[in-house]
């Protein structure tokens, strides 16, 4: 099925370049039907052109259950030569469907336009599951209720872009750690459905060139513990789009993001025992430190994770729920720490 995927992929015309270029520059289609997603709107079958892909480490969304695809014009390759930032050929599309107790609620839309710039959307399903509605601009704060008072969001267009280019690349699921062949099946919240691309995927079908400077095409999270591991693949998958060494926050000098190129520090060292340069709102006095070995409670890193006060939440977007899986895994972490130092 992948095979006779990518050689669509390769070989099709309907999708010509010259169709991308030409609505290039336009606002996003009204209906999600008409974004190339399906191959027949009527019973929402999957263009088989789209392939689908699992990143290993993936962002969490209030617990939502998400399926993505990829789709790149026939002819064209992704250029891995710098493998913590892949460049895509113009009229590279990606959809990702956000679903809540099995029944969808939005679906995200990123295409590279002409002049190199990503067009963002986002499509709120109707009631039926029968089509999504280009959703405005400002997106919907309220838009399905999570229970307790809380509810999901669906981001608008500023949203998107605060996420998406605070790092060297604005694709952020599809990566050479993400789609590693080694797949890290412990990860957290790690759904790898049977018919998901890798990398070794891309490289046998012809659809990445580059990747040949990369040390390893099999790239796995070096740590001292499985916690750990855990711990900074969660990281890079949620945290680290912003907190890298080449994005705006950069001079804090907290790196999240795992960087396969450039490795200023290991992620670890940014943390433990790192003084907090400004404490945020509600944040306790004695949260000195980002992480504290043995002291969680303390750890500036867990007490922005475990809440959802707006000024001190971390990821500061996207989220209405703690994560609360996540939150005792870096507990564990942390307490871990103590009797690693003891040693």
């Amino acid at each position: 099925m992948l095979a006779a995927a990518a050689a669509m992929v390769v070989g099709a015309v309907m999708f010509a370049q010259g169709q991308a270029s030409s609505r290039a520059l336009d606002r996003p289609p009204q209906l999600l039907s008409e974004t190339g997603l399906y191959a027949d709107a009527g019973d929402l079958a999957i263009d088989p052109r789209n392939l689908p892909f699992s990143p290993q480490y993936p962002l969490w969304t209030d617990g939502a259950a998400k399926s993505r695809w990829i789709r790149l014009p026939p002819g064209t390759t992704i250029d891995g030569s710098d493998p913590d930032a892949w460049t895509f050929p113009i009229g590279t599309r990606f959809w990702k469907e956000f679903s809540f107790s099995g029944h969808r609620v939005e679906t995200r839309y990123m295409e590279l336009q002409a002049d190199g710039k990503w067009l963002y959307a986002a499509y709120e399903w109707a009631p039926d599951g029968h089509e999504a509605v280009l959703a405005p601009d400002r997106g919907r704060r309220a838009a399905f209720a999570l229970g307790h008072g809380a509810f999901h969001g669906v981001p608008g267009t500023i949203d998107c872009k605060v996420c998406h280019e605070g790092g060297p690349a604005e694709v952020l699921g599809f990566s050479t750690l993400q789609l590693s062949p080694a797949v890290d099946t412990a990860a957290l919240h790690g759904a790898q459905g049977a018919s998901d691309i890798k990398l070794d995927y891309l490289i046998e079908h012809g659809l990445i060139i580059g990747y040949e400077r990369w040390p390893s095409r099999a790239p796995v999270i070096e740590a001292r513990s499985e916690a750990e591991r855990l711990v900074l693949g969660y990281m890079h998958g949620n945290c680290g789009q912003c907190h890298n060494s080449r994005a705006s926050l950069a001079n804090l000098g907290m790196f999240l993001r795992q960087e396969l190129l450039l490795r200023p520090t290991s992620v670890v060292e940014t943390l433990v025992g790192q003084p907090v340069k400004k404490s945020a709102p509600g944040q306790s006095a004695d949260a000195i430190y980002r992480v504290d070995p043995g002291h969680p409670e303390r750890s500036a890193l867990l007490q922005r994770l475990s809440s959802r006060y707006p000024a001190l939440q971390m990821p500061p977007l996207g989220t209405a729920l703690v994560d609360e899986e996540a939150v005792a895994l870096v507990t564990k972490w942390i307490t871990e720490l103590e009797a690693d130092k003891g040693q």
